[in-house]
């Protein structure tokens, strides 16, 4: 039985090459990753970078007061809507009862972040009781534009509402002077009801075209007259090409009211007058960016509602499907703007819809990741945006890493002094583990939103002395095998189990304590825990693919295997004793037989 594991223990001994050629393959392919990437540099976090902090001050919305429980959900959602756009290292927290700063690192996505960190992200979907081009030059739709497909119900797939500016084109410019605005059915107002009389508006051209415009009907009551001519004469008045005048309207009236809006469809102004919403946002249960593959939409939000909110969703839609354009759309409103007013021919059920138009990838991106994380209970208004230099942050990344190079260098000086030869397996795996570590820290960057700041680099040069302490204690298993009397070859076997189990262990209880602080801990702290669980994962690939079998081929060479004095591994300078089992003990004579001598 001896022999046949003597044999599996050379064979695993005889073929090191294997571990260092994994090792090598890897390398190449991270480096090749990261290169073809585009990312040869990791993520640098707000102190290191620089970036823009942000002062938001919070204000008392419809029915949400300014209070702990809301400021606390606010930064949660803001927490999750910069982290969904993968910039890490943000830092959002309250100060004071009503202010909330967000610390943003200079990124790719940070100006997206910037641009929604503090958007409320309230989303109704309301019936279109009329619109028109507003303003100046939007007065007339391109002349190209041409009617496009609308959203009817498919009975193989879910259906999806598409909105467009041709779809606006053709819906403005085809309603019939006859054409009855009754809302037939659909939730407005006793105001509203009775709906509207088209009348003429000049076009850009100087020809006319009707217009839907609310008027109050002599059978409403005084009340409702009075906010349905409100409505009209708001509606009238508005010009949605001046940003002063978007700002007053949308936002403004309760979900269960009407209301006018503005929206921009391919840089074309138009303005609305909305019913009470019929779906609310809270209803979104998933959305995502996806881009139109099969048709020309480009760029889509895909939604998915919830079960309430896909019936709710039927039925208006449903309902809308009766009536003549414009009053056959429903307006998406984000924050009291219009996204989007897709027609509808029939009810879309399934609970699934879309949102195009004239989206770019990172307006749909934006606009999914904040439907997906939900609205904020209050409302932000900027209060200020600074610029956050790196200066003070690259003065202490420059002490940081002058420290870490004595500190390297003073590693490198005992090494060599204690060990001699056996440095140069110690700074060869170094090396190793710093390239595994550099490339593996510029992967994580755009892949998981990874930024190396500060506390991570402290965590890198602790790693240093975690690696080289693995190495110290395989050298000096090694070496007691060898005071033991046993040559080189079998000694590093030899040691190598017992090694083994000291380096898990340690890097066991090492990575046990840098999971424990990333979970325990927040912010910047977060970045030194992952940096030192990283090294420490990385300590135990290096040790076991690397430095042994690196042993391995070197104990072949006559430098090391005869114990060179500047080998490290002298017998005569480590004290080693005899050799063992040299010579064996001369067998007796067999039981019966005849000494020579005696014969």
């Amino acid at each position: 039985m001896a022999a046949p594991k003597r044999g599996r223990s050379a064979s695993a001994q005889s073929k090191p090459g294997r571990s260092l050629a994994l090792i090598l393959i890897a390398i190449v392919a991270l480096t090749g990753g990261m290169f073809l990437s585009g990312n040869k540099t990791p993520r640098l976090g707000i102190d290191l970078a620089g970036g823009t902090s942000i002062t938001l001050k919070a204000k008392a919305d419809q029915g949400s007061a300014v209070n702990k429980a809301n400021m606390d959900t606010a930064v949660d959602i803001m927490n999750r809507r910069v982290n969904g756009l993968g910039v890490s290292e943000a830092e959002v927290q309250t100060q004071g009862t009503d202010n909330i700063i967000v610390n943003i690192p200079k990124g790719t996505n940070s100006k997206e972040a910037q641009q929604q960190v503090g958007t409320t992200a309230k989303l109704y979907f309301r019936p279109v009781l009329a619109s028109e081009p507003s303003g100046g030059a939007a007065q007339s739709p391109s002349p190209s534009a041409t009617p496009s497909g609308s959203s009817s119900p498919q009975p193989s797939t879910s259906p999806s509402a598409s909105s467009s500016s041709s779809e606006k084109a053709s819906s403005s410019s085809t309603a019939s002077p006859t054409a009855s605005a009754t809302s037939q059915g659909r939730p407005v107002t006793d105001a509203l009801k009775a709906g509207s009389t088209p009348t003429p508006s000049p076009s850009a051209s100087g020809s006319t075209k009707p217009s839907s415009t609310p008027s109050a009907t002599p059978s409403a009551s005084s009340s409702a007259g009075t906010a349905a001519a409100k409505l009209q004469a708001q509606y009238a008045a508005l010009d949605c090409s001046k940003p002063a005048e978007r700002a007053k309207v949308g936002g403004a009236s309760k979900p269960s009211e009407p209301t006018v809006a503005c929206g921009q469809i391919h840089k074309v102004w138009y303005k609305y007058v909305l019913g009470p919403a019929a779906v609310d946002g809270t209803e979104v249960k998933k959305a995502q960016a996806v881009f139109d593959t099969q048709g020309a939409s480009g760029w889509q939000v895909q939604m998915t509602f919830s079960s309430s909110g896909a019936k709710k969703f039927a039925d208006i839609t449903g309902q809308l499907a009766k009536n003549q354009s414009p009053q056959n759309e429903f307006g998406i409103v984000l924050d009291g703007e219009v996204v989007s007013s897709p027609f509808v021919q029939g009810a879309i059920t399934g609970g699934q819809a879309e949102i195009s138009g004239s989206f770019t990838q990172q307006d749909a991106q934006s606009l999914a990741n904040m439907l997906s994380y939900g609205a904020l209970p209050l409302s932000f208004q900027e209060q200020s945006v600074t610029t956050v230099t790196a200066a003070l942050g690259g003065e202490q990344l420059h002490a940081g890493l002058l420290a870490g190079a004595i500190g390297l260098a003073l590693v490198v000086i005992y090494l060599v002094a204690y060990y001699r030869g056996l440095s140069v397996v110690a700074m060869a795996s170094l090396l190793v583990s710093a390239i595994l570590t550099y490339v593996i820290m510029s992967l994580l960057g755009p892949a998981i939103g990874f930024a190396l700041n500060l506390p991570a680099v402290c965590g890198a040069i602790v790693a240093i002395g975690i690696t080289a302490d693995s190495f110290i204690v395989y050298f000096e298993r090694i070496r007691d095998e060898i005071r033991e009397g046993r040559s080189l070859r079998p000694a590093v076997e030899r040691a190598w189990p017992r090694a083994r189990r000291t380096i898990l262990v340690s890097d066991f209880v090492s990575f046990l304590a840098a999971a424990v602080l990333f979970i325990v801990t927040v912010g910047k702290v977060q970045g030194f825990a992952f940096t030192l669980g990283l090294t420490t994962l990385l300590d135990v690939v290096v040790v076991f693919l690397f430095t042994k079998p690196l042993m391995t081929l070197l104990a072949r060479r006559k430098f090391f295997a005869n114990g060179h004095k500047w080998s490290g591994l002298d017998p005569k300078s480590l004290g080693a004793k005899p050799p063992l089992r040299r010579t064996r003990r001369p067998a007796g004579p067999a039981t019966g037989s005849v000494d020579p001598k005696e014969a």
